[in-house]
Order: C-alpha cells, then structure tokens, then sequence
C-alpha cells in the first residue's frame, strides 16, 4: 500500500526514490519489533503458565528474590534453609519468588524441581535476565531483598556456609538474607547491603 502511495505521487525519479526509501524503513520497525514481542518468552518475566507476571505489583512489606538453577547442587542444598526462612516470614508480609534465569528451563522441568526439594515460593521464569539485572544477580543460589518501594537493599549469599566452591563450614555463622529482611521489616538500613555468593554463574545460561 505504501508503495502504490509512492507510485501515485507526482514528482521526478529522484522524489520517487527518496519515497520508496522511506517506505522501506518504515516497513522494517514492524518486522523488527514483532521478532522482539512475538518470541516464544515474551519480553519480561513469566509465570509457569507463559503469562507476564509483575512481582513488585504485588503487596508485600519485603520482596525476596531467590535466583536458582535446576542443575546446582548448591542452590538444592540450600532447600531446608529456604524452607526455614520461609516459615519465620511468610506471615509478615514477606513474600518470596524463586527466579529461574535458564531460558533453557521448561515449565515441567521447574515444577519437578520445586516440587523435588520442596522449594518455597513462587517459581516464575527470567528469560531475558529483567530481574537479574535489576537485582545485580551473578549466581545461583542468590538472593536479593526489595523493600515495598520496589527498591533493592540487599543482594548476595544467603549466608556464609559456604566459603567457595567445595568448600563448606558445617553450619553458617552469618545469615546474610535472614538479617537483610529483618533490617527492612524495622526500617533500618541493611549492614553489608552486598555480599559474594558461592554457586553456579548465571553467565552461563545467558
């Protein structure tokens, strides 16, 4: 249509051409912009069903960001501790999300892991890595603490059990997540509002 538009204009080659031209470009941002909406993900994070879901819509005093991956064994052996967390804040308007950033990562395949190591929260897909970014997220296990303004307070370990990759204390001495929450529900400033998580990169799964 446009062409035929060009076509019926009046004017010299030179007008037509530079018409054409125009209607070209304008033709590709259409196509451009379908190839980014209409990809199997989307462009933001998902629910299992495929649905958009906005996890600071939701109204919670704390938002925890949990960043996991089906194939670390550090982010499932830290199940019992997330279930415990889970527990102490659940009734305080705390509510926690598990993100899992593989794109890779099938629905089936994230509800068989949650359900395996009875993981607390609710599991959505970050395909293009929205929440990673925004949490400053570089591993998995990782967590990040939002308050109800949506802005971030903490992100890093959740605790210090682990001191690097196979290398383990037999029980933490610091709970990071746990005294991130705390600070946020009382209002104060988190202590170390950044730590280094020890697991597997999400680099890897970009």
């Amino acid at each position: 249509m446009l062409k035929q538009a060009c076509l019926a204009r009046p004017g010299g080659p030179s007008v037509l051409t530079l018409c054409l031209a125009i209607c070209a470009a304008a033709l590709s941002f259409p196509i451009r912009g379908a190839q980014i909406a209409g990809g199997a993900d989307g462009d933001g994070v998902l629910d299992l069903k495929g649905k958009p879901v906005d996890l600071f819509a939701s109204p919670a005093a704390v938002q925890v960001l949990l960043f996991v991956r089906t194939d670390c064994p550090i982010t499932n052996r830290y199940a019992p501790e997330l279930q415990r967390l889970h527990s102490e804040f659940a009734s305080r308007k705390v509510n926690f999300w598990l993100v899992y950033a593989d794109p890779a990562e099938t629905a089936a395949g994230i509800e068989a892991h949650v359900a395996g190591y009875r993981f607390p929260g609710v599991p959505v897909r970050d395909p293009h890595h929205m929440l990673v970014k925004r949490a400053h997220a570089t591993t998995a296990p990782e967590a990040a603490v939002f308050d109800a303004a949506g802005t971030l307070r903490y992100h890093g370990r959740i605790d210090d059990r682990y001191v690097d990759i196979g290398k383990a204390r037999a029980q933490a001495d610091i709970h990071d997540l746990e005294n991130a929450i705390l600070a946020v529900l009382a209002g104060k400033a988190v202590a170390e509002p950044e730590t280094r998580a020890i697991g597997c990169s999400l680099a890897d799964v970009e």
